[in-house]
């Protein structure tokens, strides 16, 4: 049971912090106002306050006080969360540009990289390692950083797409970060990062846990921009004990193809990547007459059963199960866009 304090003790600090916090948001003025908020995914009719992040990322920092080592790896965590904060309590009071907050999330991941928190190899999931920090491209970059970046970026906006219905984003980043941390246990005693990881991981776990007491449908705070800091720890976190990526994209393997799909779909039709719409996953199950609250427990579900795979099967085997999700998920998107299509076709008619 030792090894879960700092999941309980962020669970109970976020328990206790969120309704204060809703308090002074609400004076702040970050609010989600349905009928000034020109966003196409907005599904909700009132407002609601919507600077979740705060009391997500005290909850976390205010635990590592008390499990992680004031260290510079750790230092560099939280000010680079901290910087990732900042920006999205401004995009959650202004509506700031998509692309001023990319650059942030540029900087938050700089940061991190730069206090060492690297990604030196992959494991080959047909024998082997890669090692990435052995491959210096121009301008003496090593490959193991420029990966880091694209992986810490990646997560920052994946998951930040994934906070479309009441409780889904912090049910499937507790299930995440308990899957990254109960790995990371396995070389906990072998170095100092694995067991920031481990620490790390559970606080975030107990955090989003606390949170979606107050998140899950009917939600009395949204979690707003400012959630990219937790998912920035996390996205640290799988990489803190060696590389997991394997470990962390199957995980979060629906999100994770839902992202790479609506990129994918944007640029194809013309528009940029950081273009809003209202075709991600969860709003194709809610136009199928799916629930919110069926949603996310859809969400968990598949993110539990994911995570329990990827804490038995070998790297070869994630690879064939990451490609079989992406066959599954990507064929599912794909039909679902079909038939929203031809209706609307005939509704036009």
């Amino acid at each position: 049971m030792i090894i879960f304090l700092p999941l309980i003790t962020a669970f109970l600090i976020t328990v206790i912090i969120t309704p204060i916090s809703i308090i002074l948001i609400k004076k702040m003025g970050l609010l989600d106002n349905p009928k000034t908020h020109k966003h196409p995914g907005i599904i909700h009719k009132k407002i609601i306050p919507r600077g979740g992040g705060i009391p997500l990322f005290i909850g976390i920092l205010l635990a590592g006080i008390f499990f992680l080592p004031l260290t510079k790896t750790v230092i560099a965590l939280f000010t680079a969360g901290g910087i990732a904060l900042l920006i999205g309590i401004l995009d959650d009071k202004y509506d700031i540009s998509p692309y001023v907050r990319f650059v942030g999330n540029i900087a938050a991941a700089l940061i991190v990289v730069k206090s060492g928190i690297t990604i030196p190899f992959v494991t080959n999931p047909f024998g082997g390692i890669l090692y990435l920090n052995s491959i210096i491209l121009p301008f003496s970059i090593a490959l193991s950083d420029i990966v880091a970046m694209l992986w810490i970026i990646w997560v920052m906006n994946m998951l930040n797409w994934s906070k479309g219905v009441d409780g889904q984003m912090p049910g499937i980043v507790a299930i995440s970060a308990i899957t990254i941390g109960l790995l990371s246990l396995r070389f906990a005693g072998s170095d100092s990062f694995s067991q920031i990881s481990v620490d790390l991981s559970f606080m975030i776990a107990g955090a989003s846990l606390g949170f979606l007491m107050f998140n899950f449908h009917p939600a009395k705070i949204f979690p707003g921009y400012g959630a990219t800091a937790v998912y920035l720890l996390l996205s640290a976190a799988s990489i803190l004990s060696g590389a997991k990526l394997a470990t962390a994209i199957l995980v979060m393997g629906i999100p994770m193809i839902d992202g790479l799909f609506t990129v994918l779909r944007r640029l194809l039709s013309g528009k940029s990547p950081f273009w809003h719409d209202k075709k991600h996953l969860h709003h194709l199950l809610l136009s199928f007459g799916a629930s919110q609250r069926q949603i996310a427990l859809f969400y968990w579900i598949i993110s539990a059963i994911l995570g329990a795979l990827a804490l038995v099967l070998s790297s070869r085997a994630k690879l064939f199960a990451i490609i079989m999700l992406l066959i599954v998920v990507g064929g599912t998107l794909l039909f679902l866009h079909r038939i929203l299509s031809k209706t609307y076709d005939k509704d036009r008619l």
